[in-house]
């Protein structure tokens, strides 16, 4: 049975399909102020910030809502194993999805530091665009273009984070084999664990950002350098907040009684993302923070 219901009752003998929903009519709308928003607060328009706001509060709302339908849904009984299916190939392509949306972005980061810097760095565009280029990586870009930055290195935040994500996939791991014995108390306290280790990361990715800022002036702005850094590590610290609320809807779910040993695909689906964000970092911490 698909997400997991905790009713012990015969399989649902038809593909259930849900009447039609107003949930991605009102996501689209939250998302829609999120994006306006940004465009707002990027242009120093007095209201953005706030548009921004209310679009993150309006699609938290949404997701709530929608969460609710779909839980209740599953612990009526109406998902059969075809569902599960169903459930299991969405889950998949939605992770192949984001493999894709970081090759994007780790495929920059390659091209500008095998293709793009030795080709600015050669004898034509030194004489001709950039003479004082210097082609290494990292670089400060074409002479007084880039205010100068200091690079970051591995230690310590990023190996601190490395072992809170790498701990963190352990602690799930522990929670999960629980959870198939059937031993519930012990599920839900390393799943709570799990889900404070991933706050934890984010807290000291965020403070990070702050020394980035204030002290190495490493901005987006940076060059390159700058904006291939906060593009992944942005968008994965993104990714590791979306795996906190998945892991934190099965914790709740799991601590008013849902899910069995035998159905909690709920809880593995919220599983394969975060190993998922596990293995996308060590691809950063090795590419980005030591080569």
């Amino acid at each position: 049975m698909s997400a997991g219901h905790s009713v012990e009752s015969t399989e649902a003998p038809y593909y259930f399909v849900p009447a039609p929903s107003v949930h991605p009519a009102t996501g689209s709308l939250a998302l829609l102020f999120f994006g306006g928003g940004m465009v707002m607060w990027v242009n120093d328009i007095a209201m953005g910030p706030w548009v921004v706001l209310a679009g993150v509060l309006g699609f938290l709302f949404v997701l709530y809502q929608w969460f609710g339908d779909a839980i209740a849904e599953s612990e009526g009984g109406m998902y059969s194993r075809r569902v599960d299916v169903s459930y299991r190939w969405s889950m998949s392509w939605f992770i192949f999805s984001e493999v894709m949306f970081f090759a994007a972005f780790f495929g920059a980061l390659f091209y500008t530091r095998v293709f793009t810097t030795p080709w600015l760095g050669n004898f034509d565009h030194r004489q001709v665009l950039w003479p004082a280029f210097s082609a290494v990586w990292p670089n400060q870009g074409p002479a007084g273009v880039v205010e100068a930055f200091a690079t970051v290195g591995p230690f310590w935040l990023p190996t601190i984070n490395t072992a809170l994500l790498l701990t963190s996939g352990i602690t799930l791991t522990i929670s999960h084999h629980a959870l198939r014995e059937n031993l519930r108390s012990k599920c839900i306290t390393w799943l709570a664990i799990t889900v404070l280790l991933g706050l934890t990361f984010v807290c000291v990715q965020a403070y990070e950002y702050y020394h980035l800022y204030t002290e190495l002036n490493l901005r987006l702005t940076s060059g390159a350098y700058g904006s291939t850094f906060y593009l992944l590590t942005g968008f994965h610290g993104f990714h590791v907040c979306l795996g906190a609320l998945m892991l934190a809807v099965v914790l709740r779910r799991l601590i008013k009684g849902h899910f069995t040993a035998d159905q909690h695909f709920g809880f593995e689906g919220a599983a394969w993302y975060w190993h998922f964000v596990d293995v996308v970092w060590l691809g950063l911490y090795l590419f980005v923070y030591w080569f």
